[in-house]
């Protein structure tokens, strides 16, 4: 099932999106929470409900409402560098020997459709096409051979980086540089678990004004998912929404010659096999 976010005058909801138009599963079964995180987190037991609520004839059209970040709020943005070997390559970097991990604020997240705004700060916004992990059910401490069972749903992310923040500033800047207001669109939708039966086997590329930049499949991580999960549980609790962006492969902008950095007026679109396609425009920040 595909799941979004949309806005009401009550406030953001759940739908399912589907070929007619969005399904508001609440609206259909009241016992369905209209809250992502609350459904993520009991997702086992309230997806027989959410499949009969979908057949309803209680569809919405997409146009006629605004879709939200598929999880608005996210407590935590968790990001895994260096995870595609050929991006450390073009990086000049070796594979890491253990996954590199960082942070975004949760004020990064934006919708399919929503601006990647340009900060008047930042003169090198680059791309980075990425797999991102949704948590449904949380845990500290996860087993690898049980990881897969704590991850609800997949989307296409886009790790947006201001690499002079990234790289030019004393120290290197990773969270502010990865953190300006935007730099984590997400979506088009939610597909949940179910229906992505191979995670570790999926095309995944970028594309800018319609050229591809980067073009790639999910076997090619270093570290997978479930490793992934169990190494950073260790460390903290994983909680229903969290997201984890998996890493990119190589085709980033400042590593071409001569560089390329977004600009106000180009397009991009992330597209992962059987997640969809999200897509969002390049705008400056007004001053």
């Amino acid at each position: 099932m595909k799941l979004v976010t949309y806005q009401t005058d009550q406030g953001p909801r759940v739908a399912a999106m589907v070929p007619r138009g969005l399904v508001d599963l609440n609206h259909v079964d009241e016992r369905i929470p209209r809250d992502m995180i609350e459904l993520l987190a009991s997702w086992d037991e309230l997806k027989p409900r959410a499949e009969v609520a979908v057949d309803s004839d209680r569809a919405i059209p997409r146009e006629a409402v605004r879709l939200l970040p598929p999880i608005p709020r996210p407590e935590k943005v968790i990001c895994v560098g260096l995870n595609y070997a050929d991006h450390a390559k073009e990086g000049g970097k070796s594979p890491p020997e253990e996954p590199v991990f960082f942070a975004k604020f949760p004020t990064t997240v934006r919708a399919d459709g929503d601006p990647i705004v340009l900060p008047r700060l930042s003169q090198e916004v680059d791309y980075e096409a990425e797999l991102v992990v949704v948590i449904g059910r949380g845990g500290r401490r996860i087993r690898r051979n049980q990881a897969l069972a704590h991850v609800a749903a997949y989307a296409c992310g886009n790790d947006v980086s201001a690499r002079d923040w990234q790289k030019g500033k004393p120290g290197g800047q990773w969270l502010l540089g990865k953190s300006f207001d935007s730099f984590a669109p997400f979506g088009p939708a939610l597909t949940t678990a179910d229906e992505v039966p191979n995670p570790a086997n999926l095309e995944i590329q970028l594309r800018l004004n319609g050229q591809t930049m980067q073009h790639s499949n999910t076997n090619q991580l270093l570290y997978p998912i479930d490793f992934l999960i169990e190494y950073v549980s260790a460390v903290c609790t994983l909680s229903p929404g969290d997201l984890i962006f998996t890493g990119t492969p190589a085709g980033v902008g400042f590593a071409r010659k001569p560089p390329v950095f977004l600009k106000p007026g180009d397009t991009v679109a992330v597209e992962i096999e059987g997640l969809g396609v999200l897509t969002n425009p390049v705008v400056a920040e007004e001053v």
